[in-house]
């Protein structure tokens, strides 16, 4: 087995291993720890000694020994619910050892006196990716599960692992589901439309119309383009766009292009002006219509915000008649644990791994498999690299996997003047094409979904919008997180959102008096736009997609582009 493995190792090339880095982003750097007070130093040894040795005693005398007290979150580990960890006492003693050790490295540094909030949440990141990975789980002689298939594979599990791993290595990239499973435009992403502009930056997608008559406002989507559009059109029980069509409307999706060495001087400006705006227009005039309701996802939506500043200020505001944010952030004092990755030796090395203008896709794939590095990369080491098992084919992950580059200059602004310093929510500290920027004169309807598990754009966070928009808001709660809180279909019965039909000054408030219903909150956003404006007219003439043989069918051609 040893020389197999020798084997696989020497013809993949070692070479590879250094080539890792690149598309690596680096933890954050460590603060400098104030001095330790030694009075709780000594406090914090001898609770960690005392725990140690009631270890030891559960170990060798279970019976005369304290019960080990399990808090919730260690009761639902994923890691060790397999019946080995607790039935094995060699097994058992090594997890109560880890999980105890855990919690006093946590507690040591919620303990530290002396660092800025900032540098505590660093440290306490970095603390918890040291934990993640160096749970017994992660490593084949300690875990139980591992022993056991070893033995009764003979180590092909292991040979098998090595081999997933080395063709990882190659491609600068975790796989976390089988590749060749999907394919857009086969079996994702199949919605029927077609591409009715394509520019150096976005390609415009309309969707072909199932009703016989649609509301008269048109609905344009802006996804992020850190990530493919299909999130919203991934299979047809999942696709939003799909329910959107199906409930009358028109909807058109904007295809955001990777970015090469032709986008090095692409900039926020571009993605308001040459984007946003130039979208707007378009269905605007191949519609005939006066406006449109705009949805935007995450880093769109934030760009949303700055779009609706700008046409307020332009006195364009009736172009958009209501806006839409899905996990989206303006105020990025609360921004989550993106927020340890910015600073200025964060953003350095950010600038260091740019090349020809732009930021390799991996980078940024890594960077959100580092938020939950436990569920997007130490799960994949444990049951493919460590037991050898099959990828599943799993359409969420396919999207998550598939990359792609962001244009340099936009991203170190975007990280600075936004995450660092937090300008957009100053009247006029930031500008579009020499227009001011100023939030609170964004009159304009909206609707602003949060997830209440959201990690990258916490609850929290995506609250504050509701502050700094001076219109009409409904806010809406969905249960899980930044995708399965938005892509969560009314078909499939699952988690719930809240709302406060009266109102509230903050997110504790408006929690505390929400009401929960099950589901989906799709349907209550469709009724809010209803609401709006229930005008409807015959689905024909410009309602349907014209055919450009040039341009292509949906999904189009820049989402296929690496």
């Amino acid at each position: 087995m040893f020389g197999r493995a020798q084997q696989m190792m020497m013809e993949q090339g070692l070479d590879l291993a250094g080539q890792m880095p690149v598309h690596m982003p680096a933890m954050p750097q460590m603060p400098t720890v104030p001095p330790v007070d030694p009075a709780a130093a000594m406090r914090a040894g001898a609770e960690f000694w005392a725990d140690t040795m009631t270890l030891w005693q559960r170990f060798l005398d279970p019976a005369a020994a304290p019960k080990f007290e399990e808090t919730p979150e260690q009761a639902r580990d994923k890691r060790f619910k397999a019946p080995q960890w607790r039935e094995q006492p060699v097994f058992d003693f090594i997890r109560q050892s880890y999980l105890t050790l855990s919690n006093h490295l946590l507690k040591g540094v919620d303990q530290i006196e002396g660092l800025a909030p900032k540098q505590k949440e660093q440290l306490r990141f970095a603390t918890q990716g040291f934990i993640d990975a160096m749970s017994p789980s992660n490593f084949p002689a300690t875990n139980p599960l591992v022993v056991e298939r070893t033995i009764e594979t003979k180590g092909e599990n292991l040979l098998k692992g090595l081999a997933h791993m080395l063709k990882d290595m190659g491609k600068g990239q975790m796989t976390q589901t089988v590749e060749g499973a999907f394919a857009v435009g086969e079996n994702i992403a199949t919605t029927p439309g077609r591409v009715v502009k394509r520019t150096p930056l976005y390609e415009l997608i309309q969707y072909s119309p199932t009703t016989d008559t649609v509301f008269e406002t048109p609905l344009v989507i802006f996804p992020p383009w850190i990530n493919r559009f299909y999130i919203l059109d991934l299979t047809p029980e999942k696709s939003f766009i799909r329910w959107a069509v199906e409930q009358g409307l028109t909807v058109f999706v904007v295809s955001w292009k990777s970015a090469d060495a032709s986008m090095a001087d692409v900039v926020w400006d571009d993605y308001v002006e040459r984007g946003q705006i130039d979208a707007i227009d378009t269905i605007r005039e191949l519609l005939g219509v006066e406006s449109v309701h705009a949805i935007g996802y995450c880093v769109a939506g934030t760009t949303l915000a700055a779009t609706l500043a700008v046409l307020a200020a332009r006195g364009e505001a009736a172009k958009v008649k209501s806006a839409t944010f899905f996990t989206a952030q303006v105020d990025f004092s609360e921004a989550g644990d993106l927020n340890v990755f910015v600073d200025d030796e964060q953003l350095a090395l950010i600038q260091s791994l740019t090349s020809d203008g732009f930021l390799d896709g991996r980078y940024m794939a890594a960077t959100f498999n580092l938020l939950r590095g436990r569920d997007l990369i130490w799960n994949y080491v444990t049951s493919n690299y460590l037991l050898g098992e099959d990828y599943t084919p799993f359409d969420l992950l396919h999207w998550n996997s598939d990359v792609t580059n962001l244009p340099a200059k936009w991203h170190a602004s975007y990280l600075s003047d936004l995450y660092r310093d937090n300008l957009l929510i100053q009247p006029g500290a930031l500008a579009i094409g020499g227009t001011p920027i100023d939030l609170t004169k964004v009159m304009t309807p909206a609707y602003v979904q949060a997830g209440r598990e959201d990690h990258i754009a916490p609850p929290r966070s995506v609250w504050k919008l509701t502050r700094h928009l001076a219109g009409p808001i409904r806010f809406v709660l969905a249960g899980s997180g930044h995708i399965a809180g938005v892509v969560n279909p009314p078909s499939s019965g699952k988690y719930q959102y809240w709302i406060n039909e009266a109102g509230a000054a903050n997110l504790d408030d408006f929690v505390a008096g929400a009401t929960e219903t099950k589901g989906s909150w799709w349907p209550d956003w469709v009724k809010w736009i209803e609401q709006l404006d229930a005008a409807r007219v015959s689905a024909e003439k410009a309602r349907i997609p014209s055919v450009n043989e040039e341009l292509g069918a949906a999904p189009g051609r820049y989402v296929r582009t690496r």
